[in-house]
């Protein structure tokens, strides 16, 4: 008897999710993170209709456009980022190039048509920001800009717990992101360092993402009062290519003309008061970001060292009230997308991956859709 073979029934080709074409502007490490962000959409966001397509890669350093070509699979590579603009098989462009090129490919992709996911800073003043801003308002584009710890679960559960009042009125908030990349005094003075080419220093580095977080936890600052400080004057000129927070020694030395640490004030529309405060200089820190956020009958607090924990203090008793860890699970943000129960551990790339999917979402719900930056507000 001839035997015969079941086959699954194929998706009908109107229901199958429609490529979206990206390319990358400038592939250090961040280059890397948005790239495996794009190709792993697809594998926890399956429901997405759009499906990225790595188009083209572009990089000023001699050959590694084309070594980011043969291992994560773009299409091509582009001599100058310009050529990605004139693409047409690109539709987005992620943009991890150094922080003083961000205005002038930002406004540009815009202004080509293309979708912008951009990092922070997106310039190295706030008129660079609000050219960009206005380039993307323009086009009628969508855009996207880095702020990556607010899609931790914990982070969102947190901001879902202040939103029903589980913690009653917020009182206060504090936000720390302390760090110790620049804290060797043998640090290169690379362009991270100059306000020409990096514009501010852990300003946009580390405090941006603290103002983000207090933003989409508290809402709107109407007011702040704040005190920087460079700690670190000064600082050996490289004598070749440098990549990543290298050391160099024996070069000439040079002035830092960005500030190595900041501390803020904080007032909130709501009436509510924070602390910010962020240093790239903090020996004995290594990426110690957290969040504390206190009101009248609660708080929670969140460490992004233990980023899927979070510690939760609410009930009746005030004074002596406990705090409990929670470990969070399926039911809170968009853990469920990554791993099956709770205390599964989730890493920052899978962040990322949140982020990319919140970019393509925007995109795949067309221009009335409400635009967001990462996160819908």
């Amino acid at each position: 008897m001839e035997k015969t073979r079941e086959t699954a029934a194929q998706p009908d080709d109107a229901d199958a999710p429609r490529p979206l074409g990206v390319a990358v502007i400038g592939f250090g490490w961040m280059g890397r993170v948005h790239t495996q962000a794009y190709v792993r959409v697809p594998h926890h966001f399956p429901e997405l209709p759009l499906r990225p397509r790595l188009v083209t890669v572009a990089d000023e350093v001699p050959g590694r456009a084309e070594e980011a070509a043969a291992r994560f699979g773009f299409a091509d590579t582009a001599a100058h980022w310009r050529d990605v603009l004139t693409d047409p098989r690109v539709d987005a462009v992620s943009v991890t190039a150094p922080n003083f090129l961000h205005r002038e490919i930002g406004v540009a992709v815009a202004e080509a048509g293309k979708h912008l996911w951009i990092e922070k800073p997106v310039g190295l003043t706030a008129a660079d920001a609000r050219a960009v801003a206005d380039a993307v308002t323009a086009a009628g584009v969508r855009a996207a800009v880095g702020f990556n710890y607010r899609n931790a679960p914990a982070v969102q559960t947190a901001r879902q717990m202040i939103r029903d009042g589980a913690l009653g009125t917020v009182t206060h908030l504090r936000v720390r992101l302390l760090s110790d990349y620049a804290a060797h005094p043998d640090g290169a003075l690379t362009w991270r360092y100059e306000r020409e080419r990096g514009g501010s220093g852990v300003l946009g580095d580390l405090a941006s993402h603290g103002v983000d977080l207090a933003r989409h936890l508290l809402g709107e600052i109407s007011a702040l009062t704040a005190d920087t400080a460079v700690f670190l004057p000064e600082r050996a000129r490289p004598t070749g290519a440098t990549a990543g927070h290298a050391l160099a020694t024996g070069g000439e030395l040079g002035p830092v003309e960005n500030e190595d640490y900041v501390s803020c004030l904080l007032r909130f529309a709501s009436g509510a008061r924070g602390v910010l405060e962020a240093s790239r200089v903090a020996v004995g820190e290594q990426n110690n970001y957290g969040i504390e956020v206190h009101g009248t009958k609660g708080a929670v607090f969140w460490d992004f060292r233990r980023m899927n924990e979070l510690g939760v203090s609410r009930g009746g008793s005030y004074q002596d009230q406990p705090v409990t860890t929670v470990y969070v699970g399926p039911g809170h943000g968009d853990f469920a997308a990554f791993q099956p129960g709770a205390a599964n551990a989730m890493g920052y790339d899978d962040l990322k991956v949140i982020e990319a999917h919140r970019f393509l979402r925007s995109i795949a719900d067309g221009p009335d859709a409400p635009a967001h930056c990462a996160t819908p507000d």
